[in-house]
């Protein structure tokens, strides 16, 4: 099991980006949330299984049809403990 907190920046907020990862994160069976920052990226934290969370970081580098991802840094963190998958 793995936990990280992916900062994704580009041309992602207006164009489905939460919704896109929310959807991406339930059908991988990870928890955490995504939510817009006032920078005008995201923040993804998701915690689930390693295989899974590959997985998922690749789709948060491809994003929905009109998202333009320019980079997705990720960090590692503590496990939190969330049910589910929301967006804030």
């Amino acid at each position: 099991m793995g936990s990280y907190r992916f900062h994704v920046r580009g041309r992602v907020q207006g164009v489905g980006y939460r919704y896109f990862a929310l959807k991406r994160a339930e059908e991988l069976g990870l928890s955490g949330f995504v939510r817009n920052m006032p920078d005008g990226s995201v923040e993804v934290i998701a915690e689930g299984p390693d295989a899974q969370l590959s997985q998922f970081e690749a789709k948060l580098k491809e994003g929905p049809s009109f998202a333009r991802v320019e980079d997705v840094e990720r960090l590692a963190l503590e496990p939190r403990g969330d049910r589910g998958f929301q967006i804030r």
